[in-house]
């Protein structure tokens, strides 16, 4: 053991990502139930989801040497997702399970308009440590691109981008599901601050309703101490801004009919980080635009990992 340990820990990876993983029950049905009331859904299926996992398996089909960070439980779930890891082929050597908690679930109802509802049991992924990373600690120092979100507990998060800053490694946060009371170390640890248009409303108190407004709010959350900015703006494309220059870019995107729009933000962050670790000195708004361009792909097949395209179903121009 101590020597597979050994290699183990020598291993180099482009992006590692300390994060999330969900299953997701999917049902289909007309209309959202009232309480208290049974109704009859026409599909259900399982997925998987989880917005660190989701993040990881994309930058690993676009090519990265991928490794992912997070706890599952010792249960059905948690066997099927580490598997899921492994046909994509992410590194499943730090994902690790406890029979503390049920693997991360998250009960989803889809109308057929679009809407849904969704309850998250978060499960075993809350139960990831500081202590944990220390074990980590080598693996993270030696990759290229370290990314975090904020569906595992926020300390943990902050830990992992402070070990990434301290070794110099290249760090993506994106503050999703976002809370209000971000600490303020996560803006200062972060190369690279990512966040949608509501996330950004919910951590300035002001409105993102287009891309002049996001330029505005741009400018606010750089001020906070990140290395540069990306707003997300879905069909918008997104705003890109950097610290120490004055004009923010709007990067636009493809024109699409979208299927479904689910996972497509976690696509995006995911061809960053792929971008990132292998092209390091292309300029952000162009990785921004060839993010946007796999994320579109993603929007326009159902399902969420299942929508996540490969290396060869993209055009040469974007490699």
């Amino acid at each position: 053991m101590e020597h597979t340990l050994q290699i183990m820990t020598e291993e180099a990876f482009d992006v590692m990502v300390v994060g999330s993983c969900m299953t997701d029950l999917v049902s289909q049905t007309p209309r959202l139930p009232k309480a208290g009331e049974t109704i009859h859904g026409q599909k259900f299926f399982i997925g998987f989801g989880g917005k660190g996992a989701n993040q990881c398996i994309q930058a690993a089909r676009l090519g990265a040497k991928t490794a992912m960070v997070g706890k599952v439980g010792k249960d059905f779930f948690g066997e099927n997702y580490i598997q899921n890891f492994k046909d994509n082929g992410v590194h499943t050597d730090f994902v690790e399970q406890t029979s503390d908690a049920a693997t991360g679930a998250a009960s989803i109802i889809v109308n057929d308009a679009g809407e849904n509802a969704i309850v998250i049991v978060a499960g075993a992924n809350m139960l990831l440590s500081s202590e944990e990373l220390q074990n980590v600690l080598p693996a993270i120092g030696r990759s290229k691109v370290l990314v975090c979100q904020l569906e595992i507990s926020p300390e943990t998060s902050l830990q992992a981008l402070r070990m990434a800053r301290e070794n110099k490694v290249k760090t993506i946060f994106n503050p999703a599901p976002a809370i209000p009371d971000l600490d303020p170390d996560f803006y200062r640890v972060s190369d690279v601050f990512c966040c949608n248009e509501s996330e950004a409303e919910l951590l300035t108190g002001s409105s993102v309703a287009n891309v002049e407004e996001a330029r505005r709010v741009g400018q606010e959350l750089l001020k906070r101490g990140c290395g540069s900015v990306i707003i997300t703006l879905g069909p918008q494309g997104c705003v890109v801004l950097k610290a120490g220059e004055s004009n923010s870019k709007h990067v636009p995107t493809t024109k699409v009919t979208a299927v479904d729009t689910t996972g497509a933000g976690d696509s995006f962050i995911g061809s960053l980080a792929f971008y990132m670790a292998h092209y390091p000195t292309m300029p952000l708004e162009e990785i921004a635009r060839r993010a946007n361009q796999v994320a579109v792909v993603s929007v326009q097949a159902i399902g969420t990992q299942t929508s996540f395209p490969f290396k060869q179903d993209l055009l040469a121009e974007l490699f």
